[in-house]
């Protein structure tokens, strides 16, 4: 019985003595990112399992990374999907977004727990301006064709998905990517926007300089007009999926100077 009771007694002193040490760990990893929480939106024509290797980047570096799957029914309904997510989020959030993405962050990033948004080779229209407005004065690359089903909703062709989409993206690959295509609303494009998060809070751009779905003035335009802070590398429209490091250092980038900021106020 005495020995037991010694024991007991020595095991709560050893949890007793860890506990600290694991509070302080915590404390760390939460010092470390002030701004912890990463928030991924997918484009048109693809899911979210295309930022598997900027998840994999951003996890590795300890920051929770949340993937929006957008229905790609329209901007509304991907508005909601996004949103749905930003509202599971701890606190402050990195909102990024992919081609189409861009113009769901505009409108979704105006929630509160969205301190940053970073554009993926991705649309940033105004409000009161649609998608479609921003093509305007600018010429679509030919190798970017989408064809519009009898009830609205577009794929990329399949003859030019390569060319248009991940031309960089090896051919083994490139099949699946594909036959799996999400379609989208294409009325979408037509639907104007009731906010834009980007006139409130600050940006960061990655510009694809080989994209063929977007001509390359488009993007800069579009980015510096919002002020983003921008990156460009050389990738296709895919660049989220070949060039995961340097889209997750660009995250990083904006999930740093924006807990500065932060700490400023």
């Amino acid at each position: 019985m005495k020995a037991t009771k010694v024991l007991s007694a020595a095991l709560l002193a050893a949890s007793t003595a860890i506990m600290p040490v694991q509070s302080a760990s915590l404390a760390v990893s939460q010092d470390a990112h002030p701004v912890p929480n990463v928030v991924l939106v997918h484009g048109a024509f693809a899911d979210g399992s295309g930022w598997r290797g900027v998840y994999n980047e951003l996890t590795q570096r300890r920051y929770r990374v949340t993937i929006v799957q957008n229905p790609l029914t329209s901007l509304a309904d991907d508005v909601a999907a996004t949103q749905r997510v930003l509202d599971r989020q701890d606190g402050p959030t990195i909102l990024v977004g992919h081609s189409w993405g861009g113009s769901v962050i505009t409108e979704a990033g105006i929630h509160s727990n969205v301190v940053g948004l970073v554009y993926v080779s991705a649309l940033a229209p105004d409000v009161g301006e649609s998608t479609a407005q921003q093509y305007q004065g600018f010429a679509t690359p030919p190798e970017f064709v989408i064809d519009t089903q009898k009830d609205g909703f577009g794929f990329l062709s399949l003859e030019k998905f390569k060319a248009a989409f991940a031309h960089d993206v090896s051919d083994q690959e490139i099949p699946f990517l594909r036959d799996s295509q999400v379609p989208i609303d294409t009325a979408a494009f037509e639907t104007k926007l009731t906010a834009a998060a980007w006139r409130t809070k600050p940006s960061w751009a990655v510009i694809a300089t080989e994209d063929r779905a977007f001509d390359q003035a488009m993007l800069i335009y579009m980015a510096q007009r919002i002020g983003a802070n921008i990156t460009q590398v050389s990738a296709s429209h895919s660049v989220f999926m070949t060039q995961p490091k340097v889209v997750a250092d660009t995250i990083e980038r904006a999930a740093k100077e924006t807990a500065r900021t932060i700490g400023q106020q």
